[in-house]
């Protein structure tokens, strides 16, 4: 064997050189065209669970409040300008927007679209903007019940910064087809006046509103080694009773920790209010979550995790009455773990966190609720358990929520909750990729 040291005072030949930088330049041309060919390892660095709204009446806008414009929960745009705003978690160079028009039933013209950074309030970074294109086109057309990705475009955007899409609608949704959106957004977004106002730093805003609207995902262009985490979930995981505008949802608080830790995964919040394992409430629940994960988890560009924490509004929701059973309710998460392992998708499971005093509350319902938790940490159905029961619970009382995590209501918590929840998750689970890579 030859001796190291004589291998290391052995001077480099330089034929060997050049050919060692004309591979490194092969790699870096191969990478650069894999990109301009739409190869790139595409990840999602937001998204949210949409759902489709019936069509209504027009609500007019409230009168605003002095020093600010006037907003309203429910309301159709005819000719106008939206600016959403969204928390990314990782950041990149290279950017795409999926658009959906998954619950329409006609066709929806987008007649702008634009990306930017969010500067502040609904203003955004002069220089920033970006015009969207679809396929080449600046104005095109979803067909129903379709979702359409953006052309990549060039912007630097830093890990946990605020974007602002821009979607000019030029015709109106007030229309029988259902507006395909994501109620519970806890984020003020910015309704123009008449007109295309797409790309301008200062939007003309006659309304806000607390919807994302056809948005669905931001992904960003990243290393192979990086995927994303879906929290799928409820109201909780949407982060009901958190200080709206502040972020402080427990999957936006998990992201700024693998942030802070450079643990190469993104996070998308995939909680949807009122939601079920098992069955269906209003439109605004969404279906049940063995129905929406293939929809709302397995096409998450890059999705490497799932943390599933669902079951708590089929056991309120059902009172006193003896079904669904925990046996039930485990069933149905056992459906949602085959089909993440199916997928190569590693999922943990989180215990339900307490809920006495909640208008729903029964004592029938909390002998559910402990039993599925006893399930969920001893069943090994899961490749990890995240115990948000013991990260929230009175140790006084451990059937209700700490007072100082408790938002008021008693189900969901404030914003130290979901800080305790985010606390509580192992962030080692998301170092390595899966053992089955997609």
């Amino acid at each position: 064997m030859p001796d190291p040291a004589y291998r290391a005072r052995r001077p480099i030949v330089p034929s060997i050189t050049a050919a060692l930088v004309a591979a490194v330049v092969l790699v870096a041309l191969a990478q650069v065209r894999a990109q301009q060919n739409g190869r790139d390892h595409w990840v999602a660095t937001w998204g949210v669970s949409v759902i489709g709204r019936p069509a209504v009446s027009p609500e007019p806008p409230r009168p605003p409040r002095p020093g600010a414009p006037p907003s309203t929960a429910f309301m159709h745009f005819n000719n106008q300008t939206l600016r959403e705003i969204v928390r990314v978690s990782l950041g990149g160079s290279r950017v795409r927007v999926a658009l959906s028009n998954a619950f329409g039933t006609a066709p929806l013209t987008i007649g702008a679209a634009h990306l930017a950074i969010r500067a502040t309030e609904g203003t955004t970074v002069p220089g920033s903007d970006r015009v969207l294109t679809f396929s080449g086109r600046p104005t095109f057309t979803i067909p129903a019940g379709a979702e359409f990705y953006s052309d990549p475009v060039d912007l630097a955007v830093a890990p946990m910064a605020d974007l602002a899409i821009d979607l000019y609608l030029p015709g109106s949704t007030n229309v029988a087809s259902p507006l395909t959106m994501r109620f519970g957004a806890l984020q003020t977004h910015y309704v123009s006046e008449t007109g295309n106002f797409a790309g301008q730093p200062t939007l003309p805003v006659i309304a806000t509103i607390q919807s994302w609207i056809v948005v669905s995902r931001i992904e960003v262009a990243a290393p192979p080694q990086v995927g994303a985490v879906v929290a799928f979930g409820d109201s909780i995981t949407e982060g009901f009773g958190s200080t709206a505008n502040s972020n402080n949802r427990w999957p936006n608080l998990l992201a700024k920790r693998l942030v802070a830790a450079s643990t190469p995964r993104a996070v998308v919040n995939a909680g949807i209010g009122g939601n079920r394992i098992l069955s269906e409430g209003a439109f605004q629940q969404g279906i049940n979550a063995v129905a929406r994960f293939d929809r709302d988890v397995l096409p998450v560009a890059g999705v490497t995790d799932v943390i599933v924490m669902q079951g708590i509004n089929d056991i309120g929701n059902a009172g006193d009455s003896p079904i669904p059973t925990t046996a039930d309710l485990a069933a149905g998460l056992q459906q949602i773990v085959a089909r993440a392992r199916t997928h190569g998708l590693r999922v943990y499971g989180a215990t339900l966190t307490p809920f006495v005093g909640a208008p729903y509350y029964t004592q029938t319902g909390e002998r559910k609720r402990l039993a599925l938790n006893q399930w969920i940490r001893t069943s090994g159905a899961f490749d990890g358990v995240v115990d948000f029961d013991a990260a929230l619970r009175d140790p006084n009382r451990p059937d209700a929520v700490l007072p100082r995590y408790d938002s008021g209501d008693h189900l969901h918590p404030n914003d130290a909750g979901y800080k305790a929840m985010a606390d509580a998750i192992d962030v080692s689970w998301f170092t390595t990729p899966p053992a089955m890579p997609r």
